[in-house]
């Protein structure tokens, strides 16, 4: 099978939105991978989940889904057939009967790390000082200021709920560790890694390479895109 018959389908973290990805989709698309950007509300577990349903529904072919930070959660969570492999870059994988913030918070943090709270509406905001702390502190300043603008609050409801078997029981997984991370600390990253049998790359990146040093996701997403392809 051509690798170009495989789908590529992205997943967005807490406080960004799909053009996080753009350094990613233009490549794909020269290398003529179909690739789509899921929307991720990041309203409530639940919705972020069925978000992505909605865009696996409109790929056509067999997909390599990618998820990055808290996104890596919500990839597991499909059920979709057409899910053939899965690419974690630097994100959180709970396992069954575990939340997103288990895993999030099971080590100390980065000391750079953003002290998190609700606002008045329930959602919670990256302090914009904190994008060039600790989420892309390797990005340049027009990448930070697009970062902080087009970032998109994140509910509690997303991070504590238990979630069920993740779908890395059931497929290949990839994981990129970030380990410069100041956000989901390299640690951490290799824990869930090793537990899910995943075929590690650790590079000296910061918690966004897909703005950052983005060859680096390009090359893992490849791999697994041949992979599938066979």
């Amino acid at each position: 099978m051509p690798s170009n018959a495989v789908n590529v389908v992205l997943a967005h973290g807490a406080w960004a939105d799909g053009s996080s990805w753009a350094k990613i989709i233009g490549p794909l698309a020269a290398d003529g991978i179909k690739t789509a950007a899921a929307p991720l509300p990041l309203t409530s577990f639940s919705d972020d989940v069925a978000a992505l349903d909605r865009t696996l529904e409109r790929a056509t072919g067999l997909v390599v889904l990618v998820g990055h930070a808290y996104a890596g959660a919500v990839i597991a969570a499909t059920r979709s057939e057409k899910v053939k492999a899965l690419v974690y870059v630097a994100a959180l994988a709970p396992d069954e009967g575990e939340t997103v913030a288990d895993v999030f918070y099971r080590t100390d943090p980065h000391p750079q790390a953003p002290k998190l709270a609700p606002d008045a509406h329930g959602l919670i905001y990256l302090p914009e000082a904190a994008f060039a702390a600790a989420f892309a502190q390797n990005a340049s300043a027009e990448e930070l200021r697009v970062l902080a603008a087009v970032q998109r609050p994140i509910s509690p409801a997303c991070i504590t709920v238990a979630v069920e078997r993740p779908l890395w029981k059931d497929r290949p997984a990839w994981f990129l560790v970030a380990e410069q991370d100041r956000m989901i600390v390299p640690e951490t990253q290799r824990f869930m890694a090793e537990r899910m049998k995943a075929r590690t790359r650790a590079h000296p990146v910061d918690h966004t390479p897909l703005v950052t040093a983005s060859s680096f996701v390009l090359d893992i997403i490849r791999e697994a895109v041949a992979y599938v392809a066979g």
